[in-house]
């Protein structure tokens, strides 16, 4: 049996990328997703991305570099990838929230934080698992996040 990882990384929109394509990347992922058994959650904080993959190793490291050469995302930081004994977000092909910034801040206990885009390629392991755990736990659960699962998991 393959091993199972999660993958958690952080990126800044390219230029190119508008707040606007995010309903036509989620279909993709979930497409994309669905065949090869993999699951996550995206957060889109004022033009930077949050993500966890979770899935067998070499799927989601295929998938990573995949990611890194995809011209919507710049500045893309590991943060995390470590095996895990099951999935946190086996629900979804790919959850998704917008995050307002000072939400974000406050959450992580840093109001500051995420003052810029490129604040979540500075994000270490502490405040990552500080934001995965909220999203866990069903802080954005709103309408708009339960309608895009309903469409795309």
């Amino acid at each position: 049996m393959a091993q199972l990882i999660h993958c958690i990384y952080a990126s800044t929109a390219a230029a190119i990328f508008k707040e606007s394509d995010i309903p036509a990347l989620l279909t993709q992922a979930r497409a994309g997703n669905a065949p090869r058994s993999v699951t996550g959650m995206l957060l889109y904080i004022d033009g930077g991305f949050f993500q966890v993959l979770e899935g067998e190793s070499a799927v989601v490291d295929d998938l990573y570099h995949h990611i890194q050469r995809d011209t919507r995302h710049s500045r893309i930081t590991l943060i995390i990838r470590e095996p895990i004994a099951a999935r946190d977000f086996s629900e979804w092909t790919m959850g998704f929230q917008t995050l307002d910034p000072l939400e974000a801040g406050e959450l992580i206990g840093e109001n500051d934080f995420f003052s810029s885009a490129s604040c979540v390629s500075q994000m270490d392991g502490g405040r990552a698992k500080k934001l995965l755990a909220a999203f866990r736990a069903g802080r954005w659960r709103s309408q708009r996040t339960e309608t895009l699962r309903a469409m795309g998991s």
